[in-house]
């Protein structure tokens, strides 16, 4: 059998409720989008395959609760993570004011190396818009990550964030890929004892629906 991958990273959604974290996640790994919002509960994750330079790149991408509630449930991921993504909804201002919390939580609680990306997403409601664009490019610059703003709806720049944060992980960890590698029984070990933890709703990229 076919080698499926050659090294598997762990990317982590953080962001307030509601900015879309979760349609993200769907537009990129089953290209779908749902516009009714049905709040994540604790941590979900998804998983898809990207070849970067050669290298087969199998990323498992958690998605978080937003919520206060879940956020001592949450950051036991953030340990694992190799990748970040900080999404923030350019339609309020809030979630935006927020992104400078979850950075420091991020600092805190992530490793050392950690690769992470600042998103801006409903970037298709511009009518609605409160964060302008030069404000997101602003801060990022100020935490020294790259800056995305994307539509789960449109699919813009969803493809294009996605790879690129896996392309910093792969950069920064080039010299552990032997460790970094893992099998899929691994995997789904993994999840499914984090499952019978009660730690997260585990969601194996197959599931009939996707919900945002």
């Amino acid at each position: 059998m076919a080698k499926q991958y050659d090294v598997l990273f762990r990317l982590l959604l953080l962001g307030d409720s509601g900015v879309g974290k979760t349609c993200l996640l769907c537009r990129f790994t089953d290209n779908e989008f749902h516009p009714s919002h049905i709040s994540t509960i604790g941590v979900d994750f998804k998983m898809k395959t990207l070849e970067i330079d050669g290298i087969k790149v199998r990323i498992q991408i958690w998605d978080t609760a937003g919520q206060e509630r879940y956020q001592t449930i949450t950051k036991q991921y953030y340990r694992r993570a190799q990748g970040i993504f900080l999404v923030y909804d350019i339609t309020s201002e809030h979630s935006f004011q927020h992104i400078m919390k979850w950075a420091s939580d991020v600092d805190e609680y992530a490793p050392e190396k950690v690769q992470k990306i600042l998103v801006g997403n409903k970037s298709d409601e511009e009518q609605k818009r409160q964060v302008a664009t030069e404000q997101g490019n602003k801060l990022a610059k100020a935490y020294g990550m790259d800056f995305f703003e994307t539509s789960a709806f449109t699919n813009h720049n969803i493809t294009e964030s996605f790879t690129r944060l896996a392309e910093l992980v792969l950069q920064a960890n080039k010299k552990d890929l032997d460790l970094l590698g893992g099998s899929m029984n691994d995997q789904l070990n993994l999840a499914i004892l984090e499952e019978q933890e009660g730690l997260c709703n585990v969601s194996d990229g197959t599931h009939e629906s996707c919900w945002c």
